[in-house]
């Protein structure tokens, strides 16, 4: 699994770049000092893995000149508010008027390039330009920190130092195959790379070289990048000519705790259960395997999500990100926005007050077990049951109005 640290913009990065580098990460304890005792010291332990590695001398120290670790870079590690934001808020400033724009300019602009790339690796070009807005606003911010500085400040600090030093080795070998210079190394403070945000050991597994001049360079040459990105969801198993899922209408009466018992199920099933695509349109293959996904419960829009959307996910592991995509890609195609709009007013839970809330159900003898802010089964079947109790609609959606009833 590869941490993401995507760029959106200079002024939307921060959040999506801590939750990524938490989750996959795992932050458990900053070490708050370096574990080496100087960066001499630390570049003397570093060569011999570089040089095992196959890296030349002048390559490692080219990368690594006037290394200085960043405490910028280190104090982002400990910088980790919690943030608190509903799925409309997530996709609204993602998905605006701006981006859908740009993105069918750049369709115009690459549309041979995209042709190619879904040729070869079957996904659609709306897609690849949806990542490409969503990770660095089509190039415009690509992050501006050196790599290689940059992973070796982790790995000097002491932070997740096996993971970081791995990261920074491979680095230091994408440098030596000649692929970009030192100078243009260049990403996030957690080490993701370029216009499409490969972190070395990605780059390595899943960059191409779309035009065939032997270097895989994702910084400077927009095709290489496009063409990684589909390289990377064809290789996560990208399921040519299909979408990531539909927004669908939920009838009156709709059996919430049976979705979310079931889980996965046919469109056709999901039909029987009065669940119908909120254009009005039949779904094209019923057969087709689906999870529910009701972001603001049953008062906002609702969606069916289908295999490629899990492809997305392996991108950045998250529901919001991957429905953003999806979404951005659609209008950059040509569609309209959400049939449903979102409720109005909604605020996000943080996780105190989903710990609250858990608490709170507990204390009724609806068992939600240990409150760890974490909505699962347990806590969405407790909600649900304090839902039907109330006469609320049982959708098991933990909100702000369930929270505040509760209290």
């Amino acid at each position: 699994m590869r941490i993401h640290s995507c760029v959106f913009a200079p002024s939307r990065v921060l959040a999506r770049r801590f939750r990524a580098l938490i989750v996959l990460a795992g932050l458990a304890g900053l070490a708050a000092t370096p574990v080496h005792a100087n960066t001499a010291s630390f570049l003397a332990e570093l060569w011999p893995q570089a040089q095992a590695r196959g890296v030349s001398r002048a390559v490692f120290d080219a990368a690594l000149s006037g290394f200085t670790p960043s405490e910028r870079v280190m104090g982002l590690t400990q910088s980790q508010p919690e943030f608190a934001q509903t799925v409309a808020e997530y996709v609204n400033r993602r998905v605006t008027a701006a981006q859908i724009a740009t993105g069918q300019s750049k369709a115009r602009e690459w549309a041979q390039t995209l042709a190619a790339i879904e040729r070869r690796w079957g996904v659609q070009d709306e897609v690849v330009l949806a990542i490409w807005g969503m990770e660095t606003n089509f190039g415009s911010y690509m992050g501006n920190e050196n790599t290689v500085h940059a992973l070796a400040t982790l790995t000097y600090g002491g932070y997740r130092e096996s993971f970081f030093r791995g990261e920074l080795l491979t680095a230091l070998e994408i440098l030596n195959a000649g692929h970009v210079a030192p100078q243009n190394m260049i990403g996030s403070w957690a080490g993701a790379m370029g216009h499409t945000q490969f972190m070395p050991s990605s780059f390595v597994r899943y960059a191409a070289d779309f035009d065939g001049d032997g270097r895989r360079d994702i910084w400077t040459n927009i095709p290489d990048a496009l063409a990684s990105t589909a390289n990377y969801l064809h290789e996560h198993g990208w399921r040519p000519g299909a979408t990531w899922g539909y927004e669908v209408h939920l009838p009156q009466g709709f059996n919430f705790a049976r979705a979310w018992e079931v889980g996965r199920q046919s469109l056709g099933a999901w039909e029987a259960m009065g669940v119908r695509r909120a254009n009005g349109r039949d779904f094209p293959r019923p057969s087709d395997q689906a999870r529910i996904f009701m972001p603001s419960g049953a008062n906002g829009p609702a969606f069916l999500l289908l295999h490629n959307f899990e492809v997305i996910k392996r991108y950045n592991n998250s529901d919001n990100y991957a429905l953003a995509v999806g979404h951005l890609a659609d209008r950059i195609l040509g569609t309209g926005p959400f049939v449903q709009s979102w409720p109005s007013g909604e605020v996000a839970l943080t996780r105190s007050q989903r710990q609250e809330l858990q608490s709170l159900l507990n204390q009724r003898g609806f068992n939600a077990g240990t409150p760890d802010g974490v909505i699962g089964p347990l806590t969405r079947s407790a909600l649900m049951q304090y839902q039907m109790s109330a006469g609320l609609v049982p959708d098991g959606h933990a909100s702000a109005a369930v929270l505040s009833r509760l209290r």
